[in-house]
């Protein structure tokens, strides 16, 4: 037996020991979790936030579902329309008419030097009159009339940030699936992360803070010049082990239509994935390692079983997969995404060509336009 042999079957040990780490000791909490009982029950008066920007149709079709909530606590609707140039200035002054607790924030001026949401998000979360602030899109409609009260559930004493997730509409084709795997595995991380105590993002179709924590920590002030990251940079800089909950009751959801072509939703992807460069150094270098330990799994596992001993690398390779397969069945139940589960081998394979793909937009710089 050859020195490379063993070199290439003790590396492929190394990434499944690391694969078995991630999942029994970061992903499992997500998939046996059960929200802890609460001692007491207090409704919050909540603020909800929507920046839209050219978003007429959009406003038209989710809107009702905001306010057309089961939450009898005081609460209000703030829209803020960025710079619009189609029909949503008419079609929010319509809705202003039934619904006295939208507030609308016209914003007629670009703000210089700060691309990207996170001027319209300021000047929405500094026109609040409530502590407690839910955030969504405009493209987006929560998935139950009890969206706000299953979301303000997750505060209590010491909890300044509730991390909520934002699915897709389920369509019968591959890329829907291919698409809506990605989100579960983006959630089934930052989701386990937050439960492990180290909570790194979240994501602004779903996501609740109090505005105390948006001003004592001066706002985006530090993160303006970068276009986006007005959800995950700016969890990643103050959230904490001990401010930090989730909720994950697929009534707490929100539903938004996924994008149609590969084009299309490549392009949404590379935008996202330029801001995680500036998470903090413990977070970058543990999603690093998880996603290093994937894209190198396969290549591994078939070099191991070519040059090593085929039936060893397989006996090893199948508990490794026992054990995704496993987690990631639990935690789709979780969050309402079991029908994907029947595709895991499919998508374990997929995640080698997923991070082939996409890790290069760790090094492009972001767009300057949110929308």
């Amino acid at each position: 037996m050859s020195l490379l042999s063993i070199i290439v079957f003790v590396l492929f040990c190394l990434v499944v020991t690391v694969q078995v780490f991630y999942y029994l000791f970061f992903f499992r909490r997500l998939a046996y979790y059960v929200p802890p009982a609460k001692q007491t029950s207090q409704e919050y008066p909540v603020s909800i936030i929507i920046c839209a920007k050219n978003e007429a149709n959009n406003l038209v079709k989710n809107l009702p579902g905001i306010f057309f909530q089961n939450y009898r606590t005081t609460h209000e609707v703030i829209v803020v329309n960025d710079n619009s140039d189609d029909e949503s200035k008419y079609i929010l002054e319509e809705f202003q008419k039934q619904f006295k607790n939208l507030n609308v924030i016209p914003l007629t001026q670009e703000a210089l030097m700060i691309p990207g949401k996170k001027f319209p998000l300021s000047m929405g979360i500094k026109s609040t009159r409530y502590e407690v602030v839910l955030l969504t899109d405009a493209d987006c409609i929560p998935a139950s009339e009890q969206w706000i009260q299953k979301m303000q559930e997750g505060y209590a004493p010491g909890i300044d940030i509730v991390l909520g997730y934002g699915a897709y509409y389920k369509k019968n084709s591959l890329l829907n699936k291919f698409i809506r795997f990605e989100t579960f595995h983006t959630a089934l991380q930052y989701f386990s992360f937050a439960l492990a105590g180290k909570p790194y993002m979240g994501v602004g179709r779903n996501l609740s803070y109090k505005r105390d924590i948006f001003i004592r920590n001066k706002g985006f002030s530090s993160i303006n010049h970068i276009p986006g990251g007005d959800d995950d940079l700016f969890i990643n800089k103050v959230a904490t082990a001990k401010n930090t909950a989730i909720i994950i009751d697929k009534d707490a959801h929100t539903l938004s239509a996924p994008k149609t072509t590969w084009g299309e939703w490549m392009k949404q992807k590379n935008r996202h994935y330029t801001t995680s460069k500036y998470y903090q150094r413990s977070h970058k270098f543990l999603l690093g390692l998880y996603s290093l330990s994937n894209f190198l799994m396969y290549p591994l596992a078939i070099l191991a079983a070519i040059f090593f001993n085929w039936w060893v690398v397989l006996i090893i390779f199948f508990v490794r997969l026992s054990i995704v397969a496993f987690v990631w069945k639990k935690s789709m139940n979780q969050l309402n995404e079991a029908d994907l589960w029947p595709y895991f081998l499919l998508f374990d394979v997929w995640m080698m060509v997923y991070y082939l793909l996409f890790t290069p937009s760790l090094f492009k710089k972001p767009s300057k336009k949110w929308r």
